[in-house]
């Protein structure tokens, strides 16, 4: 079973940040990833670089060194998931960020459980398309 948990900007915000108001619900929800991990199950985080990007998330700078630990990945805006998001922002009229977002789920969409952590659970519903996924709302 191969799983993953895809971040948009306000969780990354809530991650990265002790003192904002979902930190803890945002981290709570990555420990469950991170136990399932050690229980060699296949869980991915990832982040969409351009959430990362609206997040202002610099994963250079000390205060990102939390977020870096939690092993997260960047999901890149390469040319195949450009095009993707270039539809779905054309088609949706949402942000950047959220079409990223949208072409991230879509490139997971053979995975056997795909979750956003997200406070836009309509937008997530929206990019997302036909593909099934979670909500966890921040």
């Amino acid at each position: 079973m191969s799983r993953v948990l895809i971040l948009d900007c306000e969780a990354v915000q809530a991650i990265a940040s002790a003192t904002h108001p979902h930190h803890r619900h945002a981290v709570a929800h990555l420990q469950v990833v991170s136990h399932r991990k050690s229980k060699s199950k296949n869980v991915n985080a990832v982040v969409p670089t351009a959430v990362r990007v609206e997040a202002e998330l610099d994963r250079t700078a000390p205060p990102a060194s939390f977020f870096n630990s939690l092993r997260i990945r960047d999901l890149p805006l390469d040319e195949s998931t450009a095009n993707r998001a270039a539809s779905l922002r054309g088609r949706h009229h949402v942000s950047v960020p959220d079409a990223h977002l949208g072409a991230a789920i879509a490139t997971y969409a053979a995975s056997d459980d795909i979750t956003v952590l997200t406070s836009d659970p309509r937008d997530m519903r929206l990019v997302a398309g036909d593909v099934r996924i979670h909500i966890v709302k921040l």
